[in-house]
């Protein structure tokens, strides 16, 4: 195999890259590196797309094989929905058969899921592989009452019959639980995807160890509800939810490694 290690493969901006796409490529390489940093990954697997600005149903995923630290926005791959690559003069592969959750989430072609989020984190299987799913249990947790979708194990997805089912489960929610498989978020922006996905990986996390520890204390239905719809107000900023959140995160990704800049 040829040695595509970013070291190697020198990439720049795209040829007839608009401001707005490259603007989309630097924060979705962010993520990337946000998810390595927080410790979600699992080795080069899962991905984070979005829905390349403009009329044309195009969409951008890691390169295949690259560590998320490893993202940049330059070597970040166009492709169609299908998973075909649009960008011929960028060297590397994609995992097609990673992109028929994500694609059926981008065909659903809803301004409120033009940013998908997947990951298989430990505590985020774990979660998943419980039949209660996200209980009310802490104030984070308390983000998805009435805002959380189930999608049940079909196995491996690689069959494009599952899509449909894949959309009807997550409605208009912004986060799902894969049963027996992870976590996934979505959002009208990068932001927006990234702060339901770091509530979600919380909300795993805390009710995983929380269980672990004792007799989970289950906060009340109206008292949860209402937690619930303040935690998420609290989170809008300018009716741009999780931007502020964001931009914090990317001043520390720069501080960590601009790189993903490049």
């Amino acid at each position: 195999m040829n040695d595509l290690s970013p070291a190697t493969v020198r990439l720049s901006r795209p040829s007839g890259c608009s401001d707005a796409e490259w603007d989309l490529r630097v924060k979705l390489a962010a993520a990337y590196r946000m998810v390595d940093h927080f410790g979600w990954c699992e080795l080069i697997y899962g991905h984070l797309t979005a829905k390349v600005p403009g009329p044309d149903l195009h969409f951008l995923i890691n390169p295949y094989g690259l560590n998320y630290d490893e993202v940049t926005a330059s070597n970040l791959v166009k492709i169609d929905v299908e998973g075909n690559k649009i960008d011929k003069d960028n060297p590397y592969p994609v995992n097609q058969a990673g992109f028929v959750i994500h694609s059926a989430v981008h065909m659903a072609h809803s301004e409120n899921h033009k940013v998908v989020m997947h990951t298989h984190s430990r505590s985020g299987m774990a979660l998943a592989a419980v039949k209660e799913g996200v209980l009310p249990i802490s104030m984070g947790s308390t983000a998805f009452v009435d805002r959380i979708s189930y999608h049940d194990y079909e196995g491996v997805s690689l069959y494009l019959d599952e899509r449909e089912r894949i959309v009807e489960n997550l409605g208009d929610n912004h986060a799902m639980v894969l049963r027996n498989h992870g976590l996934l978020t979505t959002g009208r922006t990068v932001g927006e995807a990234f702060l339901w996905l770091y509530r979600l990986e919380r909300a795993a996390q805390v009710q995983i160890d929380a269980g672990s520890a004792g007799t989970l204390n289950i906060i009340g239905g109206n008292v949860a509800k209402k937690s619930g719809d303040d935690v998420n107000s609290f989170a809008a900023c300018e009716d741009s939810y999780g931007e502020l959140e964001f931009a914090a995160l990317m001043r520390k990704m720069d501080k960590i490694d601009p790189s993903f800049r490049e």
